[in-house]
């Protein structure tokens, strides 16, 4: 069969996280059919362009299966290039198809609607299944984090095309669980008098590539007297350091540790951000020393560096969207480094609590992070082993493997639920 990914945000493992389609592609050709991944040359969040001529596409060299780059510009620096980029690749994208045979199956995922929109028009030109993959709630998710204000006209208009999405696709995938909540709470479903079958909504989170995770970890390793230090607790963040990531948070929690005395908890820090320097001088003038950046580190390094840790640590900004779930990268990987994991935001279905490989605080501050902290750290050795094999179940269930098996069940039947 063949299939065609679409996402103008995802990009091969060694340039950084967002590799969905990617681990797809990988999965889908093991198994026997016939994938091909299409991204956008620039790489979202770096500085990275993959086509340096006036060439339209480039094939990706690594992988075992046609990956290719269609030409965007770079727009690290400017919101209104990144608009632009996502009409330029729209428009690459439909030139450069016109050289490749009619696929069976289009996958379009919307880290923007012109991804799902090419899906839905170019399933309709050749008569095939159009499936539409919603990473975010677009327009919910400008109103949610106050980018546009609930009175402004454009919203109508941004959720009309919002709506035209879900009714067009054969099929939709929400990476969130909520996702057929949310069309319900929006009245769209056909039973409320709506344009969207329920039916054809359906769900698959993101996760891990395990074998990738397990090779990273056994074949790049590295010495660092912290991570090796077997006389203190470990407790580990690893992704930016911007003001959206309210690393702070992080620092005032490990700030509460140290005023009640315990010496021998550690927070170590793997990423860079533009909050990063403000953060480590925060850190000097403050006298919190148990708190240590590591800067950026390359992503191969990161399954090592997980598993040396006692207890992972996210922290998710408090917003209405959580209550429809998360499907977070980073914490997976967390999952599958067979560590516990403290959350301090949670989630509608929230897979931490599902599989008690954690603990989970919503809107947590940083007097109760720290509390519950120290509370994993005197824990009983069976209790928190009993939080790590929790967390390699969790896993092995988000194993991309397991996911390309369930995309293709969804592909082939008209109601796999």
């Amino acid at each position: 069969m063949k299939i065609w990914l679409i996402n103008q945000y995802n990009m091969p493992p060694e340039h950084g996280h967002l590799n969905r389609q990617f681990n797809f592609g990988k999965y889908l050709k093991r198994m026997g059919h016939d994938p091909t991944v299409f991204v956008g040359s620039f790489l979202h969040n770096t500085k990275i362009q993959m086509i340096k001529d006036d060439s339209l596409i480039k094939r990706y060299v690594n992988a075992d299966y046609p990956y290719y780059f269609v030409k965007t510009c770079n727009y690290s620096f400017s919101k209104l290039k990144r608009i632009y980029a996502m009409f330029e690749f729209y428009n690459n994208l439909l030139k450069a198809l016109q050289s490749f045979e009619r696929p069976d199956v289009i996958l379009g995922s919307s880290a923007h609607p012109l991804a799902a929109i090419a899906a839905i028009k170019l399933g309709k030109k050749y008569g095939c299944q159009s499936i539409v993959e919603v990473r975010d709630l677009w327009p919910e998710s400008f109103v949610a984090y106050g980018i546009i204000s609930k009175k402004n006209p454009l919203l109508n208009i941004l959720y009309a095309g919002e709506k035209w999405i879900y009714k067009n696709a054969d099929k939709l995938i929400f990476t969130m669980k909520g996702g057929k909540d949310y069309i319900i709470e929006q009245g769209w479903s056909t039973e409320q008098g709506g344009p969207i079958d329920i039916s054809k909504v359906h769900h698959i989170n993101n996760g891990v590539d395990l074998e990738a995770f397990i090779y990273n970890k056994e074949n790049y390793n590295f010495a660092d007297e912290d991570l090796d230090n077997k006389k203190v607790f470990k407790i580990i963040y690893a992704g930016s350091i911007r003001l959206v990531n309210n690393i702070k948070s992080i620092v005032d929690a490990a700030c509460e540790i140290k005023k009640i005395g315990i010496e021998d908890v550690k927070f170590i820090i793997y990423g860079d951000g533009n909050d990063r320097k403000f953060l480590e001088r925060y850190c000097f003038e403050n006298g919190i020393d148990n708190v240590i950046f590591k800067g950026f580190i390359d992503k191969k390094y990161i399954p090592y560096i997980l598993s040396k840790s006692d207890l992972n640590i996210i922290h998710f900004e408090q917003n209405k969207l959580k209550k429809y779930g998360a499907s977070l990268n980073k914490m997976f990987e967390y999952f599958a480094s067979g560590k516990p994991t403290l959350s301090d935001c949670e989630f509608g279905y929230d897979l931490i609590k599902l599989y008690q490989c954690g603990v989970v605080i919503d809107n947590a501050n940083a007097v109760e992070m720290a509390k519950e902290i120290v509370s994993i750290r005197n824990m009983s050795s069976l209790d928190y082993e009993k939080m790590c094999s929790n967390s390699l179940i969790a896993a092995k269930e988000f194993d991309f493997k397991n996911l390309a098996s369930h995309l293709l069940e969804l592909i082939y039947t008209d109601n796999p639920n």
